[in-house]
């Protein structure tokens, strides 16, 4: 998915802009998905592609919703981050390239995974059951 940063800029409001497009990172405990419980799948906010079931969503404490796994593999992809002092490793959407936040290895089981997202990257769809 190829687009210029003035289409991007048009599509997404200011938030969302700066976390996906300009690796940005919202305040954490302050952003609509940190504490959402509802059932559902979350997509990347640029592009509409699913990237995380709300059963792979737990509490990790930090402030920002946290998953243990992806819904498929191939819809993230990473890239190394030194930014800000620190070696991290960045989580983008496989489709539009978008920032969505890092990964860790301090996460539960059965992964090991702690994928800290940022809820401005995500949009909720809700299960209709």
């Amino acid at each position: 998915m190829k687009k210029t940063e003035d289409e991007w800029a048009k599509e997404l409001d200011g938030e969302a802009y700066k976390v996906l497009r300009q690796k940005a990172t919202e305040m954490p405990f302050r952003n609509k998905y940190f504490d959402n419980k509802e059932k559902g799948i979350y997509v990347c906010a640029g592009c509409g592609e699913p990237l995380f079931d709300s059963e792979a969503k737990y509490d990790s404490g930090t402030g920002w919703p946290s998953f243990y796994e992806p819904v498929e593999e191939n819809c993230l992809s990473s890239e190394s981050d030194k930014s800000h002092g620190a070696e991290r490793t960045e989580v983008l959407c496989s489709n539009c390239r978008g920032h969505l936040g890092h990964v860790f290895e301090d996460g539960p089981q059965p992964t090991g995974l702690r994928f800290c997202i940022n809820s401005a990257a995500l949009d909720f769809r809700e299960n209709k059951k």
